[in-house]
């Protein structure tokens, strides 16, 4: 399982021409089962997503695929967890 932080870089400005593809590219990564939440670092420090069912290699490779992360507008850090323990709600999270 990942936690990935996508943290505002100076180049924020571009942020609003890549909105439209940040989001298709937040779709797609719940339309293949990688992602299973993505939200808001508040206040107004970026975006995080956690996700599971993949490498960290494939991860990377996604990442890249961001227009954010493409134009620098956001610049991504990838925290791998095994959980140890978890809540029965997130039983599936075990490995």
């Amino acid at each position: 399982m990942f936690v990935v932080t996508l943290k505002f870089s100076a180049n924020t400005a571009r942020a609003s021409a890549l909105m439209e593809g940040h989001n298709a590219w937040i779709k797609q990564g719940f339309d293949d089962g990688v992602f299973l939440l993505a939200g808001s670092l508040l206040p107004r420090a970026g975006g995080a997503v956690l996700a599971h069912n993949t490498t960290r290699t494939d991860l990377e490779m996604r990442l890249q695929q961001d227009p954010f992360v493409a134009e620098g507008v956001v610049s991504a850090e990838i925290f791998e967890i095994a959980p140890g323990r978890t809540d029965d709600r997130l039983a599936f999270l075990r490995g």
